[in-house]
């Protein structure tokens, strides 16, 4: 990052167009799959989002109103942007267990295939700031700052103007070519570089990714309900998951893939040739829920380190496999599991130890007492 930010002297009157190449061609060096360029006007999306958080779709994620409009104007975010330079990065790992078998064993924990490998964050982070570094060697001392999901920035509005993509049903950016599998990241920059046209949207009248989301959260064409998103339900949602949805997460434990595996322009996506991402860690592809249950907090948070699943936490970990040992088909193994932590110190956990539990054994479970003497909470 640079401290100075886009405030910056803009550099001498040059070929912006020139660097403008470049650039792409720096990216593509830097392992990016596609660079594009946009102005910072999004009056458009700003009225979809205040919409949105009117609606209350946004769920617990507070952060979103109270950032406001300021997610919609770059300018506003980071004084003197006037342009903003995206990348995309495919993330899908080839060598990971099919995801549709994953899904369909229900002793199994799926685990969104962009978190298998490293930590996004940090992989795009760097990328990014080394080819902020590539421009400042060429331009000298310019005003930028990398983001990379980490602040408030309409990343999917500012990727389809720079023509990454257009936003699909699903609300996720899609390309013909290449599917919806990568990240995408930014550079906020003073830099008057010219922009890159947009591309046509190719949804037509498919409702794919609708029809195969498995909480309903798509509640019309692109327009998401966050409170129903699995992604939503698993990752962002500090406490209880809402009962009525518990058994429609199925064995999904962190995030959720179904409206991009729905998609069929996903059969052109192509797999990622990165390193951080084809790398799985800890066997994540392939995992039984009854195993990853097993894990303390001291195993979860070093097995976890440099990955983006350790940011939501053990509880959430535990309070999310619980839901999936509900779901499981039932089995000795299951609810020992479960019975195993059935006093654990997180009454969160135990809440949804104990609807688990109610699902195997019959809801007259709930409320009964374990062999320690406290009391189950029922659902």
């Amino acid at each position: 990052m640079n401290d100075t930010g886009p405030d910056s002297a803009t550099p001498a009157t040059r070929d912006w167009a020139a660097l403008a190449a470049d650039i792409a061609i720096w990216g593509g060096e830097l392992g990016f799959q596609a660079i594009g360029i946009s102005d910072t006007e999004l009056s458009t999306e700003e009225g979809h989002l205040l919409r949105w958080l009117s609606a209350g779709r946004h769920g617990a994620m507070d952060y979103m109103a109270r950032h406001g409009t300021v997610r919609a104007r770059p300018a506003e975010l980071v004084p003197g942007t006037v342009r903003v330079i995206s990348a995309r990065m495919n993330y899908w790992p080839e060598a990971a267990a099919d995801a549709a078998d994953m899904l369909a064993d229900g002793n199994a924990a799926y685990i969104a295939r962009y978190s298998l490998g490293r930590d996004y964050h940090k992989v795009l982070r760097a990328r990014l700031q080394q080819l902020a570094d590539r421009i400042q060697r060429d331009v000298g001392d310019f005003g930028y700052r990398v983001f990379t999901d980490s602040a408030p920035v309409l990343e999917v509005a500012l990727a389809a103007k720079a023509g990454l993509g257009w936003r699909g049903k699903h609300t996720l950016l899609l390309t013909r070519d290449m599917g919806s599998y990568f990240f995408l990241g930014e550079i906020y920059t003073n830099l008057p570089l010219p922009v890159t046209d947009p591309l046509t949207g190719h949804c037509g009248t498919c409702t794919a990714c609708i029809d195969a989301c498995p909480t309903g959260a798509i509640v019309a064409p692109y327009e998401l309900d966050a409170r129903r998103c699995i992604s939503y339900l698993t990752i962002e949602l500090p406490g209880a998951i809402p009962e009525n949805l518990r058994a429609l997460i199925g064995n999904r434990v962190y995030g959720c893939d179904d409206c991009q595996l729905a998609c069929p322009w996903n059969r052109f996506a192509q797999v990622s040739e990165e390193g951080d991402f084809i790398a799985v860690r800890h066997g994540l592809d392939r995992a039984s829920l009854v195993a990853l249950f097993s894990w303390t907090e001291t195993e979860f948070l070093a097995r976890m380190e440099g990955s983006a699943i350790r940011r939501i936490g053990y509880e959430r970990w535990s309070r999310n496999l619980a839901v999936g040992l509900g779901n499981a088909p039932r089995s000795s193994d299951v609810i020992a599991a479960l019975e195993r932590r059935t006093n654990d110190p997180s009454p969160l956990v135990r809440e949804h130890v104990a609807w688990a539990l109610a699902r195997h054994r019959g809801p007259e479970f709930a409320g009964q007492k374990t062999e320690g003497g406290q009391r189950r909470r029922g659902q």
